[in-house]
């Protein structure tokens, strides 16, 4: 519903007036997943897995965006932020105070979670309170697993402090002998265990690695006096770029990459987590050495590194995990597919469209294996961002270039984090003969495209996928996204064309259907939304989509706003823009979705109903997303699959249980109303095993009533 505003709705706006800075945006996001961990609806494994991931998402945090401002900062002249007018500096600092509140909430939540699950069974021990036993098995443990690959370090004259690796965990401390005050060092090795677990028939006890190794401290360092001691943990900026890493344009591509990861294990640290209060001389010592502030210290009582809980699942009984978890959910196949019956027929019939992870991602995986062995399928191409371990994707591709198809994937090694990954698929990948391209220099390939040629009696037909998500059959059961797969001959054509124009470098493609970032998206989409803008108050624009950043749709949305256009945003993390503002972002409403699966797909709608123009796209609206990546949108034109996306979003609108409403003071809050509780990730799940159940029932229905026609026939003749 719009809102008349009292203030004149052609007023010059400022974007300072409707924006706010990203970096704190996304700690905000943070904040929500952490806030799950308190949750009494989740399950209390779940909300220790919760935590386990805020944890790791700061971690990247830090390593990428604190990393890339820490560098600005170092400039002469500081860019700042384009849209708050905060420089980096500034910047640091409120993201600094902000990671202190955040840790107290950690601190505290896992204190209260661990008391609970030591109730249900999950105890993480203490030393002091071990029996006797415990503790022998513990000695033993240590003496033939932990002691001979330990490495203890004196720092003096001969012996310099030592790199420290990226979250990497050491003990360091105080110690003093004859010869004076010392610092010494010792790293939690690699190679032992993370946990050990005590044997116990009724419950999983454990205990951390550090705090063993802790334990015996003193005994590593039996020559000196221990004045004190902590556990340290060092986040190092990992925002390498290919450009200015580059220096011979003959290397090869993949080299290159293999020469950025191994200095990006080495750059200037941005970060240290402490288990206790530093001591002066220690914090004095850590700050001179690794070249940090104290405002980068970060002291906490919670475990600084949580991937070992993953682990837990493989220790508990069936009936512990039962209960702990959420209700087990495996996405359901398609009822109105035959998977008896080959499905690259069954595909050229009509369009679908899968919406994951409550959609099953194995029946595009069965498309490209059928692909790869069909007789008449000559060539498959792909444009490949992240892939899975073991990926049945790869494998199909490999198979298919064995078979004498030709094959070609674009594939992009820059894929933050995966780019080892995805350097060895892409070796894999060519020794079966595939044709392996690695984009444009300076873009990031992000587009999710897929096309299939096969000969059909009056030449060549063609398959085509178009998504918002990756080729991951992991992240598939974890993520929401939506597959699009469409025998449309333009669309094809369309895909025929991007495809050659990735190979030969070109990046100003224009197609008839599709539209591609940097060329046109951007263009088209601020197209659509004036166009909503010229309707007034019967404008409407309803986008789902995981950041917004661009300084442009930003303008253009206020902008439509002023005239009176409804806007709905569902963005699951950074939100520059700030709805709700009198006279400038009144009628824009922004909520955000977190909840068991993570919000993924992307999709943009402009008009209402019957009238919308609906497209999927692999694109945020991110400035990189924008203007610094290859990205592809997709109209959605099949009555079936537009209806099916309305709907999908509509439900998602609804929900009250995980969704936030973020208000104009920068804060997201709970959305209260009258009805009852709602979880649209709740319903979908439901509502695709419901679908299937119908589809057996009407089936089944038709079934009987054919068999009784046959019956019929048969005693009349």
């Amino acid at each position: 519903m719009t809102i008349e505003s009292k203030e004149n709705n052609n007023r010059e706006m400022d974007i300072y007036e409707i924006a706010q800075n990203r970096e704190l945006s996304w700690l905000k996001f943070n904040e929500r997943v952490l806030e799950l961990a308190m949750d009494p609806l989740v399950p209390i494994y779940e909300k220790l897995k919760f935590i386990a991931v805020f944890t790791s998402n700061l971690d990247e945090f830090y390593m990428v965006r604190v990393g890339s401002l820490t560098d600005l900062s170092l400039l002469k002249t500081d860019p700042g932020d384009s849209k708050t007018k905060m420089t980096s500096k500034e910047q640091l600092y409120e993201i600094f105070k902000k990671t202190k509140d955040l840790y107290r909430q950690k601190d505290s939540i896992y204190k209260r979670l661990s008391e609970d699950l030591f109730e249900e069974g999950i105890c993480e021990m203490k030393l002091q309170d071990l029996s006797k036993i415990d503790l022998r098995h513990i000695q033993s443990y240590y003496r033939n697993f932990i002691e001979p690959i330990l490495s203890p370090m004196v720092i003096d004259s001969y012996h310099p402090f030592p790199f420290v690796e990226n979250l990497q965990s050491y003990l360091i401390g105080d110690i003093q002998n004859d010869s004076g005050k010392k610092i010494g060092i010792l790293p939690i090795p690699k190679a032992a265990d993370r946990i050990f677990y005590f044997q116990d028939p009724d419950k999983i006890r454990y205990i951390r690695l550090e705090k063993i190794i802790k334990y015996y401290f003193e005994d590593v360092y039996s020559d000196w006096k221990i004045l004190n001691f902590t556990t340290i943990r060092v986040t190092r900026n990992a925002d390498l770029t290919l450009a200015s890493e580059i220096a011979d344009q003959d290397l090869d591509y993949r080299d290159s990459m293999k020469n950025i990861l191994k200095k990006r294990k080495r750059l200037q640290a941005v970060r240290i987590e402490t288990d206790k209060k530093l001591s002066s001389g220690l914090e004095e010592f850590l700050c001179k050495n690794l070249k940090i502030e104290k405002e980068q210290i970060f002291d906490l009582s919670s475990p600084m590194d949580m991937s070992y809980v993953y682990d837990f699942a493989n220790k508990m009984d069936s009936e512990l995990l039962k209960h702990t978890s959420f209700t087990e959910f495996s996405p359901q196949k398609n009822p109105k597919l035959d998977m008896s019956k080959k499905l690259l027929d069954q595909v050229r019939e009509k369009d679908l469209l899968f919406i994951y992870p409550y959609e099953d991602i194995n029946q595009f995986l069965t498309l490209i294996e059928e692909a790869a062995t069909d007789k008449d399928v000559v060539a498959i191409r792909i444009a490949i961002y992240r892939l899975s371990s073991n990926s049945k994707i790869a494998y199909s591709l490999m198979k298919a270039a064995e078979n004498g198809k030709d094959v070609l994937a674009l594939m992009e090694l820059r894929a933050r984090f995966d780019e080892q990954h995805n350097i060895d698929y892409s070796e894999a990948l060519i020794e079966a003969g595939v044709k392996v391209i690695y984009g444009i220099e300076n873009y990031k390939c992000h587009s999710k495209v897929c096309l299939i040629i096969k000969k059909g009696r009056e030449g060549m037909e063609y398959i085509s996928q178009i998504g918002t998500g990756n080729y991951n059959e992991k992240t598939a059961k974890q993520y929401t996204d939506i597959s699009l797969i469409t025998s449309d001959k333009q669309i094809a054509q369309d895909e025929i064309e991007f495809f050659n124009n990735m190979q030969m470098g070109k990046l100003d493609g224009k197609y008839k259907k599709l539209l591609q970032a940097p060329s046109n998206l951007k263009e088209k989409f601020l197209e659509l939304i004036d166009k909503e803008i010229s309707k007034g108050k019967d404008g409407f624009i309803f986008f789902k989509f995981n950041a917004l950043t661009d300084k442009d749709f930003i303008l253009k949305l206020a902008e439509a706003s002023q005239k009176g256009v409804e806007i709905r945003l569902i963005i699951r993390g950074i939100c520059c823009l700030v709805p709700g503002i009198e006279g400038l972002t009144q009628n824009i409403e922004v909520r955000s979705i977190v909840g068991r699966f993570l919000e993924h797909d992307k999709v943009y709608i402009f008009g209402r109903e019957k009238n919308s123009k609906v497209y999927i796209s692999s694109a945020d609206l991110m400035t990189r997303n924008t203007t610094r990546r290859v990205e592809i949108a997709c109209p959605i034109e099949d009555k079936n699959a537009r209806e099916k996306i309305l709907d999908y979003l509509n439900i998602q609108w609804q929900d009250n249980q995980k969704s936030r409403k973020l208000g104009k003071d920068k804060n997201y809050e709970r959305i209260y109303t009258e009805e009852k509780s709602f979880s649209s990730q709740d319903y979908m799940m439901a509502s695709a095993k419901a679908e299937v159940l119908d589809y057996r029932e009407m089936k089944k229905e038709e079934s009987t009533k054919s068999l009784w026609k046959g019956i019929k026939k048969f005693f009349k003749s």
